[in-house]
């Protein structure tokens, strides 16, 4: 088997202090989590991320969690993908609306909403967090979470109605709570 002993990443350079944060404490639970060790240049936003011993998929692990700082998370938001069954799914707005920045600033504020309200609905009702950063929707959530926020986004991005992806949340929703009510029935 033949195990990469560095991996690279480029962050955006307004993101590279929030990946390093406060006298390097996001970075150190970031090294410690993982079993890394990360070498940020601040000048090009370039990562690398050394390989420790104990854990071979922590280099994966922390360029996750770079990778959805970098698309606007904050650490906190970024550390649940240290949990198992948590993966960052990223989505291009520009498939949307090619390369008019008018089309793709239209489209994050359907995302966002009206004071955020979009955003919040989509997370608590998938229990995913979401962030809307350059010209990226980036989700942080277990499968079933993504599954669910992953075509509410898509369906605004379409020109789907709010009030239809509203029913469409409520309904995956209820979905989801008889699914557990069923499975924990079951024991």
């Amino acid at each position: 088997m033949i195990v990469m002993r560095e991996r690279y990443l480029q962050l955006p350079k307004s993101r590279v202090g929030v990946a390093i944060g406060p006298e390097g404490a996001v970075k150190r639970r970031i090294e410690r989590e993982t079993g890394t060790k990360l070498i940020f240049d601040s000048d090009t936003g370039k990562v690398v991320i050394r390989a420790g011993e104990e854990n071979p998929l922590g280099p994966l692990v922390a360029e996750e969690t770079l990778k959805a700082i970098g698309r606007g998370f904050s650490p906190d938001r970024a550390f649940r993908l240290f949990g198992d069954d948590v993966y960052l799914e990223v989505i291009d707005i520009t498939s949307y609306a090619g390369r008019s920045d008018k089309a793709r600033t239209r489209l994050k504020g359907r995302v966002i909403g009206e004071a955020g309200k979009t955003r919040k609905i989509i997370e608590e009702t998938t229990g995913a967090a979401v962030s809307v950063y350059g010209k990226t929707v980036s989700l942080i959530g277990t499968p079933k979470q993504l599954e669910v926020a992953r075509e509410a986004v898509h369906m605004l991005l379409g020109g789907a109605p709010h009030s239809v992806v509203y029913s469409f949340l409520e309904r995956k929703r209820r979905e989801l709570k008889r699914e557990l009510k069923i499975w924990r029935a079951r024991g």
